[in-house]
């Protein structure tokens, strides 16, 4: 029976140890990046207000392409009307008619005037019940022009704003991609960190609960003062409560990068971090170029100033002469039957001119003249400004980046000595050959390198991050992809390709 419970015992716990062991899910950080670009609400947000922007482009390139449209507006007409007869007198007659029109109508705008061209052709029955008649009235064919002479050219400007509009949703697109890498390569190492701190946290308190437990032979003997392990007593209490504590930031960042990746299933995750940084060095100048020519903010400088001008020569045109042409020839005829309508069609042209001058407007044409010229050499000396900073920050960046790598091997050292230092001054308190207060110093900076080493590893990796499009391409000179703190290479793996990949030409403080 004994044997029996004992077995039964042993297949729950290994049937509980397999979900355990489903349920984790194991993430290095280019599969975090990975998950964040697809699934998280951002970039899910990004995706729909590009596809709004790429729908607007698709809107305005419409604009300046043929539209063809049929027309058709039949009507019933069955009611006393008043009809002026022809010999001017006036008469209420009674109607009952139904009227049917077809017309197919070809249009271009023309963007160099802002005026348009169009060429239709049509076809009208009348069928008059009260007498049993129907006539046809045909236009076959009709060539048209309007056109504002000293208006607003609304064509002419679109062509020039939106095309930039439209570049730069494509590389805020892709920067805000590259946002929700840097997002979840911070939550990745928020996790990372806390992993970290529970392992540092249950490794310091194994070591607590050893050393109490050999000074509480060593007090029983009287090698060492009862305040010495009173002393280690506390430390194991402490380091109990930190193990506590530390797991709770586990389970918290563990949610926080759960619920960014969108995974719905309640997992846990465990992240590992690769500890190989290649040693990469940016140039300068090449930054500068390649961030003016793919950085969405230069389009978006350049927008802003185009569209200060278009509002000037919208506020010129309101405010002046206005003048509007419309030109038609075709041809026309009517008849009783079908074939008739089209035959001997007659020509008819029709001319129209529109102006109109203000006389007295009290200033208010002229006031709104000088408010967009004010408004425009504001956007300008915005620009100007944003440029410069824009400049600096990349400046910036890179000299920040191109010193980041050398912090990551030196926070790697100190990592490595401060861990053997550790390890000596816990076999020299054992041997009797240093105090408490030594031992307390040397898991105090164990702990704080290993600490300051993965905060190093996130200021590298934030700003390096898989390829996107508007981002500057690295080289890697031939001492890249050696592990932090050693000469030995970097075994075969991902970091023979890491010249792909790119550094992101946005501002991202690692101080």
């Amino acid at each position: 029976m004994l044997k029996r419970i004992i077995l039964t015992i042993g297949t729950a716990c290994a049937l509980c140890t397999a979900a355990q062991a489903q349920e984790t899910m194991e993430l290095n950080l280019q599969q975090t990046i990975r998950h964040a670009q697809q699934q998280s609400p951002d970039a899910q947000s990004a995706r729909h207000s590009f596809r709004s922007s790429y729908w607007n482009y698709r809107y305005y390139r419409a604009n300046y392409l043929p539209n063809l449209t049929l027309t058709s507006s039949p009507y019933l007409d069955r009611a006393i009307n008043k009809v002026t007869m022809g010999d001017g007198s006036v008469k209420f007659v009674e109607q009952n008619l139904l009227s049917t029109n077809l017309t197919l109508s070809l249009t271009q705008n023309v963007p160099w005037t802002g005026g348009t061209f169009f060429v239709e052709t049509s076809a009208q029955r009348i069928d008059l019940f009260s007498d049993d008649s129907h006539s046809y009235q045909t236009s076959p064919i009709n060539i048209g022009y309007s056109q504002s002479l000293f208006g607003y050219n609304s064509l002419k400007w679109n062509r020039r704003i939106e095309p930039l509009r439209y570049r730069e949703a494509r590389k805020r697109y892709a920067e805000t991609l590259e946002l929700v890498a840097a997002a979840a390569t911070q939550k990745f190492f928020a996790l990372a960190t806390a992993q970290s701190n529970y392992e540092i946290a249950s490794t310091n308190y194994a070591n607590a609960d050893t050393l109490y437990i050999y000074a509480r032979g060593r007090y029983d003997i009287g090698t060492i003062s009862e305040n010495e392990m009173l002393q280690l007593e506390i430390n194991k209490l402490t380091e109990e409560t930190n193990c506590m504590n530390a797991r709770i930031e586990v389970d918290n960042a563990m949610q926080s990068l759960r619920s960014y990746l969108g995974i719905q299933q309640d997992v846990e995750l465990k992240v590992s971090i690769d500890d190989f940084v290649p040693d990469l060095n940016i140039d300068l100048q090449e930054a500068l170029m390649l961030a003016t020519q793919n950085s969405p903010d230069i389009d978006n400088m350049q927008r802003r100033r185009l569209e200060s001008e278009s509002a000037v020569a919208q506020a010129r045109a309101n405010a002046g002469l206005k003048a509007d042409i419309y030109l038609r020839f075709g041809l026309t005829q009517t008849g009783e039957r079908w074939q008739d309508a089209y035959r001997n069609p007659m020509d008819q042209q029709y001319v129209s001119l529109g102006i109109s001058l203000p006389i007295l407007d009290w200033g208010r044409g002229k006031g709104q003249v000088r408010v967009a010229k004010s408004n425009r050499d504001l956007v300008q000396t915005q620009v100007e400004q944003d440029k410069t900073d824009f400049d600096l920050n990349i400046r910036k960046l890179v000299k920040q980046f191109n010193l980041q790598a050398q912090r990551v091997h030196i926070a790697a050292r100190t990592d490595t000595t401060a861990q053997r230092r550790a390890d000596v001054a816990r076999r020299l308190y054992l041997l009797g050959q240093s105090t408490v207060l030594d031992l307390n110093a040397s898991i105090t900076e164990k702990d704080a390198a290993r600490r300051a080493y993965i905060t190093a590893l996130y200021d590298y990796w934030s700003v390096l991050h898989p390829a996107q499009p508007y981002a500057l391409r690295l080289r890697a000179p031939p001492s890249a992809g050696r592990r932090p703190g050693s000469t030995a290479p970097v075994a075969p793996g991902p970091w023979r390709k890491l010249h792909r990949n790119l550094l992101i030409v946005k501002y991202y403080n690692l101080e």
